[in-house]
């Protein structure tokens, strides 16, 4: 394959745009970040810094591996950063609207050549690559949370994906050493089409008054394995994303079994986000989080 990527950008300095600048700057490729919010852009290198030095306790990486890894990576809020990118990854929020024009700006300060991947967790990878000037070089490359532990990147075609993109892009997912899986461009593809209607159907069980939420993470944990409870997960992952998933699934399938639970609604509402805003189905405002229902 004669396209060479060297160069990466990563729009988005949230959680997961932190998590893959991490794994490509610590792969050995360039990486240049790019967030609205300058603070947060910055905020992104002292995160990334600290998440490589965890790494580095655990003997999972050497020192000279993070200083390294975090030379490659640079910061900031302009676009035409990644004018010299092969390929820019978008990982904002989980918000169609907010994607489509992200991505329209993006086309404008990135080469013809530039492959531009999206890490949607939900939405669809042909409509997002159709709000493109390269629908052929769009592709889905959908990274589980957190990024750096986490072995799997589901990898999307949209309608108008070329093989090639795709190719490159599993080829790019190994060299992470991450395994690509390959999932049909359909809401929410693969692990979220499973895992986020058993989160909500672990709310509708607390909505019900089935399980208080000890009992049915506890439940969870101990009677499947998991290694966190449905409840815990859901704020792990952020209860507006959970949210959005199941709205995506909802309206995308046009089925009743994955209408949003009312309770996860009111949560959203509240703004009881999880562990992003201190507050979900437990309170994280102390040393231990206590269930808040």
């Amino acid at each position: 394959m004669s396209f060479e990527i060297k160069k990466i950008g990563v729009i988005g300095a949230g959680q997961m745009g932190n998590g893959i600048a991490h794994v490509f700057a610590r792969a050995g490729y360039d990486v240049r970040m790019l967030d609205s919010n300058a603070d947060a852009a910055k905020a992104s290198l002292v995160k990334i810094g600290a998440n490589m030095e965890r790494e580095v306790k655990r003997g999972q990486i050497e020192a000279i591996d993070k200083a390294e890894a975090m030379v490659r990576i640079t910061s900031g809020t302009n676009y035409a950063d990644f004018s010299d990118c092969q390929l820019v990854v978008e990982a904002a929020t989980e918000d169609e609207t907010i994607k489509k024009a992200i991505i329209l700006e993006l086309c404008n300060h990135v080469p013809d050549s530039t492959i531009i991947a999206s890490n949607t967790s939900s939405i669809s990878i042909t409509r997002l690559g159709a709000h493109t000037d390269r629908p052929g070089k769009f592709v889905g490359m959908h990274f589980m949370n957190p990024v750096p532990r986490m072995e799997l990147v589901e990898i999307i075609r949209g309608i108008a994906t070329d093989k090639d993109t795709y190719d490159i892009i599993k080829e790019l997912t190994v060299k992470l050493g991450k395994t690509p899986v390959s999932a049909e461009d359909f809401p929410a593809f693969i692990v979220n089409r499973i895992l986020l209607p058993m989160i909500n159907e672990a709310v509708y069980t607390l909505y019900e008054g089935v399980g208080s939420v000890l009992s049915i993470d506890t439940a969870m944990k101990l009677g499947t394995h998991h290694p966190m409870g449905p409840l815990e997960l859901a704020d792990f992952i952020g209860l507006d994303t959970c949210l959005a998933v199941m709205h995506v699934l909802h309206e995308g399938l046009a089925d009743t079994k994955y209408r949003p639970c009312p309770l996860l609604v009111k949560y959203v509402e509240a703004g009881w986000l999880g562990r992003k805003s201190g507050r979900g189905f437990y309170d994280y405002s102390g040393d231990e989080p206590v269930p808040t229902r």
